[in-house]
C-alpha cells in the first residue's frame, strides 16, 4: 500500500502532464509559424495546394518536431513545474508532511514511463511514416530535383557478387555500361556485360539490354549474348535516390532490415544508420534521467525565483544536446562505436542525476 497512488500523486501527474503538453503546443505553434514564413515563397511559386500544405506537410511536420523537441521540453516542463511548487513552498510542505523526496519522485517517474513508451512508439514507427509523406512533399514542392551525379559506381550486392555502372540516371532509372561479377571463393565464374540496365517499375525488376554473359569453369569458358534479359538484383532505385533525411523515414523494423542487408553486402558506411537505431532505444531512457535531474535541481527554493532554476535547467539540457552531438560526430569521424557514442550522454547525465538525488532535500 506504500506505493499506491495517492491524491497528491494524481495532482502532480495531472499538473506535470498539463505543463508539458502546454509547453509542447506553444513550441510547435512557433515552429509551424517560422517554417511557414520560411517556405511560403516555395508554396506559392510551386503552386502547392492548400489541402496538401496542411494535410500532407504540416500534419506530418508536427509529429516530427514533437519527437525532436520532446526530450528538451520534458526537461523544461519538469523544472518549471517543480520550481514553481518550490517557490510557493509546496515542496517544503510535502516533505514536512512525512513524504520523502524519493517518494515525491514516484509520480514524476510514472509520467516519465508514460512519455518514454509514447516516445519509443512514435520515434520507432509513427514518425518515420509521417516523415515519408513530409519528405515526399518537400521533394515535390520545396527541394530542387535531385540528380544522381556519381560516376564509376562500384557496389557489393552480397558476399560474392559485385556490380559496376559507369553512370546512373535517377530521372528515368537507367544505368549505363553495367557489369555483374560473381565469385566462388576467389575465382570468377560469371561475368555479365551490358550497354544498359533499366528499372521496370511494373514488375519490380531490372531489364538488361544488349548483354553478354561469360561463364568460366576452370579452363573452359562459354559466352551467351542477347538483347533483353529480365532479372532481380540486390539493388534498387532507392540506392541511387536522395539520401537527405532518408534515415528518418525508416521505421525501426525497416532500419534494422536495411542495416542487416547492407552488412550482408559488405557496406562499411553504416555508422549514421546505427546511431539512429541506438538513439531510438536511448531516447526513452533519457526521459527518466532528464526528469530526475530536473526535479533534483529545482526542488529547492532559491533567491531569484524560477528564472534562475529555469536558466540552469536550459543550460543543462543544451549541455546534454552538445554532448550528444560531440559523441555522434566522434563516432562518424573518429571511429567510436555507435552504441557507445549514443549511451555516453545518458551514462554521464545519469551519474549527474544520481549525485543531485543524493544532495536533494530530504
Amino acid at each position: 500500500m506504500k506505493w499506491k497512488l495517492q491524491t497528491l500523486d494524481w495532482y502532480l501527474i495531472k499538473k506535470f502532464l498539463g505543463t508539458f503538453f502546454f509547453t509542447l503546443a506553444i513550441f510547435l505553434a512557433i515552429a509551424v509559424v517560422f517554417d511557414y514564413s520560411e517556405k511560403v515563397d516555395d508554396f506559392i511559386s510551386k503552386k502547392a495546394p492548400l489541402s496538401e500544405i496542411i494535410g500532407l506537410y504540416y500534419i506530418n511536420f508536427i509529429p516530427y518536431y514533437a519527437g525532436m523537441l520532446s526530450p528538451l521540453l520534458i526537461f523544461i516542463a519538469a523544472i518549471f513545474f517543480t520550481a514553481k511548487m518550490a517557490n510557493n513552498t509546496e515542496i517544503v510542505a510535502i516533505l514536512s508532511g512525512g513524504i520523502s523526496f524519493r517518494r515525491l519522485l514516484y509520480p514524476y517517474f510514472i509520467v516519465a514511463l508514460f512519455l518514454a513508451i509514447v516516445s519509443f512508439v512514435f520515434n520507432a514507427f509513427i514518425i518515420p511514416n509521417a516523415n515519408k509523406v513530409r519528405v515526399d512533399f518537400e521533394n515535390k514542392y520545396i527541394n530542387n530535383q535531385f540528380v544522381y551525379k556519381e560516376r564509376n559506381i562500384h557496389m557489393q550486392l552480397d558476399d560474392s557478387t559485385y556490380a559496376y555502372l559507369e553512370s546512373y540516371s535517377n530521372i528515368n532509372n537507367v544505368g549505363y555500361l553495367f557489369s555483374l561479377e560473381k565469385f566462388k571463393g576467389k575465382n570468377l565464374y560469371y561475368k555479365l556485360l551490358s550497354d544498359q540496365i533499366s528499372w521496370d517499375s511494373v514488375h519490380k525488376n531490372w531489364r538488361i539490354q544488349n548483354y553478354s554473359i561469360r561463364y568460366i569453369n576452370g579452363l573452359n569458358e562459354s559466352i551467351i549474348r542477347g538483347t533483353l534479359l529480365d532479372t532481380t538484383l540486390a539493388m534498387s532505385p532507392e540506392d541511387f535516390a536522395r539520401k537527405d533525411n532518408s534515415i528518418k523515414t525508416l521505421t525501426l523494423t525497416e532500419l534494422n532490415a536495411y542495416i542487416a542487408k547492407e552488412k550482408k553486402k559488405g557496406a562499411s558506411d553504416l555508422v549514421a544508420y546505427e546511431i539512429e537505431k541506438y538513439t531510438r532505444y536511448a531516447m526513452p531512457i533519457s526521459t527518466f534521467i532528464l526528469i530526475l535531474i530536473a526535479v533534483s535541481l529545482s526542488s529547492k527554493k532559491v533567491r531569484g525565483g524560477i528564472g534562475i532554476q529555469l536558466g540552469i535547467g536550459i543550460g543543462s539540457s543544451f549541455a546534454y544536446i552538445l554532448l550528444m552531438q560531440f559523441t555522434t560526430t566522434f563516432a562518424i569521424k573518429g571511429g567510436l562505436h555507435p552504441m557507445v557514442a549514443v549511451w555516453i550522454p545518458n551514462t554521464l547525465f545519469g551519474i549527474y542525476g544520481l549525485y543531485l538525488l543524493k544532495i536533494a532535500p530530504k
